[in-house]
């Protein structure tokens, strides 16, 4: 089990429009919140090995988005603009009025819509693995989409699956955890699973919520993905060499819409870079980093 306060954060709770958020956040030093947002599948807990990897990230602010990890899902669904209304008033409600935000998969979204919607209050973005132009159109146009990422649409069709079983399909996946079969289903994920510690996988299996991950997935075959042309921070993205959600043109496509960007392909990587490889991503995403780059 991933232990919170092992890393030094706190649980707090924070009303918004959207329902109350539960955010972990660490120690203040300074006025610009670290903001850190999972993806689909995901909750804080997706950033425990970058975390791990460096204590002295500073004023960490990592919530379980909506309908993810301990937050409770929206009374109706949300879309893109919502979600991230609601982390800047996460932030805010913590005392923050500037941040830089990484997000990881899905959270890409999150995090660049928000840079979109508060360019004063965002100092930089960094994103793992993100969510880019081929997820969004195996979403809208499943034949197409789904022969060029034939694993997210495997995923696709399982959430949905799972989503008609009893309670989304919970117990089908104790059982599978019990028979020790998750890793392996987990395998596409990672560049190397067997490397991966039980503890990411454990977390990995009890956030698997297929119908947050299917509104999710609406929400982001509804965004239009121009709004990120009013993005004026820099903004920096890590993919895994091995990430089989990303699209061969994802990359060219994100740099069009962004008047500073920069992408690194890790190697020894999958859609999970910051828990296989943590270390190489902070030397290319660290806050510190981004922000230097920025001043000079």
């Amino acid at each position: 089990m991933i232990d919170p306060d092992a890393l030094g954060l706190t649980r707090e709770v924070v009303a918004t429009p959207l329902g109350p958020v539960v955010v972990r956040t660490g120690r203040r030093t300074g006025a610009v919140a670290t903001v850190l947002l999972h993806g689909a599948a995901g909750s804080w807990t997706t950033w425990a090995p970058l975390l791990a990897a460096d204590p002295t990230i500073p004023d960490v602010v990592a919530p379980d988005l909506p309908g993810w990890g301990e937050s409770a899902a929206p009374a109706r669904p949300a879309d893109v603009e919502a979600v991230s209304s609601a982390v800047a008033g996460v932030a805010r409600a913590l005392g923050y009025e500037r941040w830089t935000v990484l997000g990881h998969s899905l959270g890409g979204f999150v995090a660049l819509d928000l840079a979109a919607r508060e360019p004063g209050a965002t100092v930089a973005v960094g994103l793992v693995s993100p969510t880019g132009a081929a997820v969004v159109d195996a979403i809208r146009r499943p034949l197409r989409g789904g022969l060029r990422l034939p694993w997210f649409a495997g995923m696709l069709l399982a959430m949905r699956a799972l989503a008609a079983l009893p309670r989304s399909g919970r117990g089908l996946l104790r059982l599978l955890a019990r028979l020790g079969l998750l890793r392996p289903l987990a395998a596409p994920l990672f560049a190397d699973v067997a490397r991966v510690d039980e503890a990411v996988i454990a977390a990995l299996a009890d956030e698997i919520r297929p119908v947050p991950f299917l509104l999710a997935t609406r929400a982001a075959a509804a965004y239009d993905l121009a709004t990120w042309r009013r993005v004026r921070c820099p903004v920096r993205s890590v993919r895994g060499a091995r990430d089989v959600f990303v699209g061969a043109g994802d990359g060219a496509a994100l740099a069009a819409l962004l008047p500073d960007g920069a992408e690194l392909v890790l190697q020894g990587a999958g859609h999970f870079a910051a828990v296989e490889r943590p270390d190489a991503v902070l030397r290319f995403l660290g806050p510190d980093r981004i922000v230097t780059e920025r001043r000079e």
